[in-house]
């Protein structure tokens, strides 16, 4: 398996950004992508997720109308389009994968994780 997050980059307050996560070691049933967040300091927390049959779509309260996932119509590609992005948003972001149903909130469930992309929202 193998998720490659992209997109990341350093943009002042209000700019947006798209985030972009592949798999390119699709071999085994997937039932969601989350997108989650780690910044200096805290504790890595849930920003959104999309089922990847059904696309029905999660967001932490934080995001909620300014972040919206989305994925291609293979499934392969999940993106995260960051929109009125706050100073708060600084993180480390990262993508992964969950094989099975459950809370797609709750990092513990997922099974593969890519590597982090930087996100850096100056004021």
């Amino acid at each position: 398996v193998q998720l490659q997050a992209s997109g990341g980059g350093l943009v002042q307050a209000g700019e947006s950004l798209r985030l972009s996560c592949a798999d390119s070691g699709r071999t085994f049933s997937r039932y969601a992508l989350g997108w989650f967040r780690q910044a200096p300091g805290k504790e890595r927390e849930f920003v959104a997720a999309i089922t990847l049959s059904g696309g029905r779509t999660y967001y932490h309260d934080s995001v909620k109308g300014r972040f919206t996932i989305s994925r291609d119509n293979a499934g392969n590609t999940v993106y995260l389009q960051m929109n009125s992005l706050k100073p708060e948003d600084t993180a480390v972001y990262y993508c992964a994968i969950k094989r099975y149903s459950g809370n797609p909130s709750d990092n513990r469930q997922y099974d593969y994780w890519g590597q982090g992309t930087q996100v850096t929202v100056s004021s």
